[in-house]
């Protein structure tokens, strides 16, 4: 039987928590081990992480009485970690059933695999947890490391749920801490690296949920796309002037994720002024900036490599109707 360690980082969420820890505790895995790391919380997070240690003998405890910020949680939970399988889960999401049996199964079939991760369902601000019913074996795509890595560099983004990654423990071990010198791309970089010691696998499934509220971690940098850019490049800078750029042909990935990430500004660009929203100028400029060609030639292959585009564009045009709809409806109302 392979044993999961989950770790669960926690700040302020304590009317999360029990949601969080029951799902993880309810999966179909008998060797689990949940530990609770909570940052010197000032609600009741210290009190609702008490009552389910005591309730199940699965779940460990460190309460902080100064918070260390959460790269010392996730870092913690890497030193802790022992069993086969390791995952974070912060404590604001949750695993859907049979999510991590699914991810184990499928590794365990390939050896060569770091890591699994999955899709995600949303729940917006305190709405209870959706029922999801159980499901049977997903298809997977078996992506290798380096056209996992690739694709990143392509896109300058990933389209990865953070809470549905399920990691060897072994190559979590090997990959290392997460770097506190990337405050809001720190998993951007650890998942590059992840992917150096092994293949990913894409589960065609829900795996877990996230939950979205005014005070998530990233709820800044995606309310301002330009911050989230900007960190994503970051992440991949660091990555390349370190383990990164020991791959065989680094500077041309290095080169490829610097476009990808112009291209992605420009586009962004455009999404921001088709929706009438702010901030279409910075980022026209950071895009000119990283790749001046923009400027002149729209980068319309970057929209044939994102697979989301079309569901992109549909929602746009979407908005568009609706917008037109309702000028032509004040516009007759107007009339005498």
């Amino acid at each position: 039987m392979k044993s999961v360690d989950v770790v669960i980082p926690n700040y302020n969420y304590g009317r999360y928590l029990r949601a969080c820890v029951g799902s993880v505790l309810s999966q179909d895995v008998e060797r689990l081990r949940v530990l609770i790391i909570d940052n010197a919380s000032t609600d009741d997070s210290s009190e609702v992480a008490r009552e389910l240690a005591a309730m199940d003998p699965r779940v460990e405890l460190r309460l902080r009485e100064t918070n260390l910020g959460p790269h010392a949680s996730f870092n913690e939970g890497i030193d802790w970690a022992e069993s086969d399988y390791f995952l974070i889960l912060c404590s604001d999401d949750f695993l859907v059933p049979g999510a991590l049996n699914r991810a184990i199964t499928i590794m365990e079939e390939n050896p060569d695999i770091a890591y699994t991760y999955g899709r995600d369902v949303d729940i917006q601000g305190d709405s209870p947890i959706p029922s999801i019913a159980g499901q049977a074996r997903p298809q997977y795509r078996l992506d290798s490391s380096r056209s996992f890595i690739e694709r990143f560099c392509r896109l300058g983004v990933f389209q990865i749920p953070g809470p549905s990654i399920v990691i060897r423990t072994s190559v979590q071990k090997s990959t290392g801490y997460y770097r506190t010198e990337l405050p809001h791309s720190d998993d951007y970089d650890v998942w590059l690296r992840l992917a150096l010691h092994g293949s990913v696998a894409e589960l065609d499934c829900i795996q877990a949920g996230i939950r979205t509220h005014g005070t998530n971690r990233s709820s800044d940098l995606w309310a301002r796309q330009i911050l989230h850019i900007l960190h994503t490049a970051d992440a991949a800078e660091c990555f390349f002037a370190h383990e990164g750029g020991e791959m065989p042909d680094a500077k041309y990935l290095h080169r490829l994720a610097r476009r990808g990430l112009a291209e992605r500004a420009y586009w962004s660009a455009i999404s921001h002024l088709l929706r009438g929203e702010k901030g279409v100028g910075e980022l026209l400029k950071l895009a000119f900036r990283w790749r001046p060609v923009t400027a002149f030639l729209p980068p319309v292959g970057y929209l044939l490599q994102r697979p989301d585009t079309l569901r992109r564009l549909q929602r746009l045009v979407d908005m568009w109707a609706r917008g037109t709809k309702r000028f032509r409806i004040g516009e007759a109302g107007s009339r005498p």
